[in-house]
């Protein structure tokens, strides 16, 4: 006999697999004015573990995500606003803590070169096929006079 699974145990399985991204932020890190708390849930989810690289630091239980989580919520208790947390916080880690990356002039030779290469490669296939016909596939009258004896005989 097989053992059946009834729907507790599948949502039970379901809890603990999804359990570690629910229990990144720890309880200690909370702040007690929830539109505080709002605040620093919002900049932390667009902020990156530097340690997991894919995930923010809100998701990530990295020790260097939780001392980030603290310090955007030391910045905001102290008064800063939103902007002024991130500016900070880039301004200690690079760009590249940002998840969505601000857009910049480097952003757009990153972004932008790839899509260059492509055009101008396509352009130089395309120039290339061109100078590479046959410049005319007519018949001269002498030629066609030839032909034409030698399709006689």
């Amino acid at each position: 006999m097989r053992p059946r699974f009834s729907l507790a145990s599948l949502v039970l399985l379901l809890a603990l697999l999804f359990a570690g991204a629910a229990q990144a932020v720890k309880p200690d890190e909370v702040l007690q004015d929830p539109a505080l708390e709002a605040r620093a849930r919002a900049l932390s989810e667009g902020l990156r573990c530097m340690v997991c690289q894919n995930q923010s630091i809100d998701e990530s239980d990295a020790d260097l995500a939780r001392d980030l989580r603290i310090l955007v919520r030391q910045r905001l208790v102290a008064g800063d606003s939103d902007q002024q947390v991130m500016d900070y916080i880039v301004s200690r880690y690079g760009e590249f803590v940002l998840l969505k990356p601000r857009f910049s002039l480097r952003t757009a030779l990153l972004w932008g070169t790839p899509v260059l290469l492509l055009l101008a490669g396509g352009l130089f296939i395309v120039l290339s096929a061109r100078s590479r016909r046959p410049a005319s596939s007519a018949l001269s009258d002498e030629e066609q006079a030839a032909l034409d004896k030698m399709l006689r005989d």
